[in-house]
């Protein structure tokens, strides 16, 4: 791309942008592949369900699901996939569609953001092919309105001009699979979720089969683990295979550089000590949250966004990713004035609790 140039004085200068070679173009709206953030964990994920460890409940019933389609020649039904970030949802979508021997379109709910949008999506798709929507609660209402019909009939209805001289046209669509992935299960509207025919909720891992993803990721990265070494990681991981990964690979570091790369108890022990992660899996955030209610508003009630500007962290992520664990361990409790640590944060922090201090009203959910 060369700039073309005009003669002193005459006309401003004037660039050729028609050859893209030097700039990067949008990323396109559905990939068949791993996106990029995801590339450095695409090889520990599982290809199939023997491969898959834990959610046992769930792979059971989507075992059966898958082999009663296969037996009959369909697509499988309509799939919701919901819970905490980082379980693995988009890696079981990916794990059914090998298990159907079928392509997979990859697309998130923030990125389809006009009907036109889903309508070239969906007329691109071949045969029982699955498209992942992630983050599926975040989906425009009217895009939503086109996927009515596309799931329950396979077809969706276009609508050409404007005004007076406007039709619409119904174009038919090849039977696929759709499955959404959501945190907030509680956000989608009624009409969507009555729509998908399976509906899994995958919960949080426990640290023995942690221990079992984590000393899979170690075979993979050929890395030498104990089994110690393995269960200190999990136990540390806040029941989330992601954060079982991430750590697996700074503890290697540290192993590497200090500990001749074997990964025992006490090398995973002192990495995540020197990454602030506490024995309870804590990180830093998680203790400035409990200190902030503690020092700044005497343990609470506090509004979620007055805690977040505090911190200087946004509230949705302290929402989704903290706080669930944080009430799970019994350390923060949700009331209707705000949110309250309780006497075991104060224990676990080295603080003395208040005395006389009645125990908050907490919501019931």
């Amino acid at each position: 791309m060369t700039p073309s140039k005009k003669s002193r004085g005459s006309e401003p200068l004037s660039i050729d942008f028609s050859d893209s070679g030097g700039f990067e173009t949008e990323s396109p709206l559905v990939t068949t592949s791993l996106t990029q953030a995801d590339e450095g964990e695409g090889s520990l994920r599982p290809k199939t369900l023997t491969e898959y460890i834990g959610q046992e409940k769930a792979k059971g019933n989507l075992s059966i699901f898958i082999q009663a389609a296969k037996m009959r020649g369909e697509p499988l039904d309509h799939v919701l996939l919901h819970g905490p970030p980082g379980l693995g949802k988009t890696t079981l979508s990916g794990i059914i569609a090998n298990e159907m021997g079928v392509n997979i379109r990859i697309t998130s709910g923030p990125a389809i953001e006009k009907p036109g949008d889903l309508a070239a999506l969906l007329t691109n798709l071949q045969e029982n092919d699955i498209l992942f929507v992630d983050e599926i609660h975040r989906l425009n209402r009217a895009v939503e309105e086109i996927l009515y019909p596309a799931m329950e009939d396979y077809a969706i209805d276009i609508i050409i001009g404007k005004g007076p001289s406007a039709n619409s046209i119904r174009l038919d669509l090849p039977k696929f699979t759709l499955i959404g992935a959501t945190t907030r299960a509680g956000q989608l509207s009624a009409p969507l979720r009555d729509r998908f025919g399976v509906t899994l909720r995958l919960e949080l891992y426990t640290p023995e089969e942690l221990a079992l993803i984590v000393t899979r990721s170690s075979g993979i990265l050929d890395v030498p683990i104990e089994r110690e070494g393995a269960l200190e990681i999990a136990r540390r991981s806040r029941g989330t295979p992601r954060i079982a990964n991430r750590m697996l690979r700074r503890v290697r570091d540290f192993a590497q550089v200090t500990a001749g790369g074997v990964i025992t108890r006490s090398v995973a022990d002192r990495a995540l000590q020197a990454l602030e992660i506490d024995e309870l899996g804590l990180d830093n955030v998680d203790r400035r949250m409990m200190e902030s209610i503690i020092v700044n508003y005497g343990g609470g009630p506090v509004g979620l966004d007055t805690l977040a500007a505090t911190i200087n962290e946004e509230s949705v992520t302290l929402e989704d990713v903290y706080e669930p664990y944080l009430m799970q361990l019994g350390f923060l409790t949700r009331t209707p004035r705000g949110r309250c640590v309780t006497p075991k944060a104060y224990q676990h922090l080295g603080l003395t609790v208040p005395g006389g201090a009645e125990p908050p009203e907490q919501l019931s959910f």
